[in-house]
C-alpha cells in the first residue's frame, strides 16, 4: 500500500534561512538512507499560521517507511541533525494518508 507522510511543522519566525541550511545537510544523509524525495511548501493563507512548513513524501509501502526510518534512528549523522532541529522548529506533528481509489 502506498503512503503518504506529511509534517507540519511550525517554524520560528527568523529560523527560516537556519532551517535551509539543515534541510540541505538533512536531504543528502536522507537521500543516503532511501528516503523518497520530499516536497515542501509554505502556507500562505488557511487554517495554518505563515511560519508553517508542509513537508511531503510518498512511499511505495508503508513498511519501506518504518525500514527506513529504523535505518535513520540508528543513524548518528541523522541523530545529529534531530538533535538540532528544536532551536529552529517550534512544533511538528506527522499525519499519514493513503490514496483512495
Amino acid at each position: 500500500m502506498i503512503g503518504i507522510e506529511r509534517w507540519i511543522q511550525q517554524v520560528y519566525p527568523d529560523k527560516w534561512a537556519e532551517l535551509e541550511v539543515i534541510d540541505k545537510k538533512f536531504n543528502a544523509v536522507e537521500g543516503r538512507l532511501g528516503f523518497p524525495p520530499k516536497k515542501r511548501y509554505q502556507c500562505l493563507t488557511g487554517s495554518h499560521e505563515v511560519n508553517t512548513l508542509i513537508v511531503e513524501r510518498q512511499w511505495a509501502s508503508l513498511a519501506a517507511m518504518e525500514a527506513t526510518y529504523e535505518k535513520a534512528f540508528a543513524d548518528p549523522e541523522y541523530q545529529a541533525l534531530q538533535k538540532e532541529e528544536p532551536s529552529i522548529i517550534k512544533s511538528a506533528h506527522m499525519e499519514l494518508y493513503m490514496p483512495l481509489p
